[in-house]
């Protein structure tokens, strides 16, 4: 890999002494000192295509008009904002959770999948690329594929693959191509890379849709403005329906970061505190080091070599061992806090929701609910402080973990 982005392209215009939040990032697509575009020269021209081809798109109404329909028609929206009444008069605050859960495919991904399968048809592509840990976005990848006419082929790691079964069957099913990645860790890292290796030999047919907030620009700026909608959606209904206001903390689990960054698109101007909760064994906003993976810079599990170690987490979709860029920014800043909790406390997490309010997580979003229990409890949180969380999934995906374990 070489630095090429950083050369290639021109200087940032944020404004002097004003870091920007959650904005545009610029031509160079830098979050801070993160971000950016570190690819092999087969790929610049690729980016700076999808890049163009994105910036045309966002700002041609048709598009977003169409793109508002089938997030409307197809996949549900808008989420409900569901009070968790019980486990909320358990825990002493207002507990509120933001249902990406209840999406058509069953996570937020299909929002950022379907948006990039749309760009793809009108850049002239005909098949899709993608990478998926959870299963999640390769589900949502092919069922965006399915609905537009497309070809698509996703990589997933062979030990992912083995406790994701159900969801590289649901995958299959919509006509999409698996591949079993049995490289290295043989989870999201592999996956991912081997995506990468496979789009630079296919630039002609092929759009690469990157599933979270990582990548080479403009794929974290692009992905969190198609998640964008999660936040933007929860702050209207806290504002309308709910009238709660803007809640005192928004809390999000973060892998690579896609569902957060949309969730705190919505809240960043505000006085609200923002919490993202990474895997213990998966922390690279908490315990990451700089360094460049997959075509961007930002912080990653490293060994004192500077090698990238391997990410451990009970929740295939946070097995990564980075964070998106824009995730490194705000930490930097000081405006998103990151914390992280255990395996042990996100099953029990996942088993009180589900027998406090009905609802069964998938365990990626249970770590975020694993630390508001958690705060609560140990009255970090103050008593009735509202909270809003976005369940990013459901747990059908990992009924075969939880039947292992319990």
């Amino acid at each position: 890999m070489s630095a090429v982005g950083d050369v290639a392209l021109r200087a940032s215009q944020e404004p002097a002494g004003r870091p920007r939040r959650m904005g545009d990032p610029g031509p160079l697509g830098k979050f801070g000192d993160y971000g950016g575009r570190f690819v092999p020269e087969s790929l610049v021209g690729a980016c700076r295509e999808v890049e163009e081809a994105f910036r045309e798109a966002w700002s041609d109404p048709q598009f977003r008009g169409s793109l508002a329909t089938l997030l409307s028609v197809h996949v549900g929206r808008p989420t409900p904002l569901t009070p968790a009444w019980r486990l909320s008069a358990e825990l002493g605050i207002n507990l509120l959770l933001k249902r990406e859960d209840l999406t058509h495919t069953g996570s937020h991904k299909i929002n950022n999948a379907l948006g990039q399968a749309l760009l793809a048809a009108r850049m002239g592509r005909t098949r899709l690329l993608a990478e998926t840990g959870a299963g999640q976005h390769g589900v949502a990848t092919a069922t965006a594929a399915a609905l537009l006419g497309l070809k698509a082929t996703v990589f997933i790691g062979e030990r992912d693959a083995q406790r994701q079964a159900l969801n590289v069957f649901r995958m299959r099913v919509l006509g999409a191509e698996v591949v079993e990645v049995t490289t290295g860790s043989r989870t999201l890292k592999d996956a991912t890379s081997e995506a990468m290796r496979q789009w630079v030999g296919a630039l002609e047919d092929a759009y690469y849709c990157v599933g979270s907030v990582v990548g080479p620009y403009p794929y974290p700026w692009m992905v969190r403005e198609l998640q964008r909608v999660i936040g933007e959606e929860a702050r209207g209904q806290c504002a309308g329906e709910l009238s709660t206001g803007v809640p005192d903390y928004v809390v999000a689990c973060v892998g690579g970061g896609s569902n957060a960054a949309g969730t705190f698109a919505g809240f960043v101007d505000t006085g609200a505190q923002l919490i993202g909760v990474e895997a213990d064994g998966g922390a690279g906003a908490s315990r990451g080091r700089l360094g460049v993976l997959h075509g961007f810079r930002s912080l990653f599990l490293q060994d004192d070599d500077g090698q990238i170690t391997e990410a451990e987490s009970i929740a295939a979709g946070l097995d990564y061992p980075g964070v998106g860029p824009e995730h490194a920014y705000l930490r930097d800043l000081g405006r998103a806090r990151y914390v992280t909790v255990t395996d042990t406390e996100v099953v029990d997490a996942a088993l009180r929701l589900a027998r406090t309010e009905g609802i069964l997580p998938a365990l990626e979003s249970a770590h975020a609910v694993a630390w508001v229990i958690r705060a609560a409890e140990a009255g970090e949180l103050p008593p009735g402080a509202t909270v809003l969380l976005t369940l990013s999934g459901r747990g059908d995906k990992d009924t075969t973990t939880l039947m292992e374990l319990l």
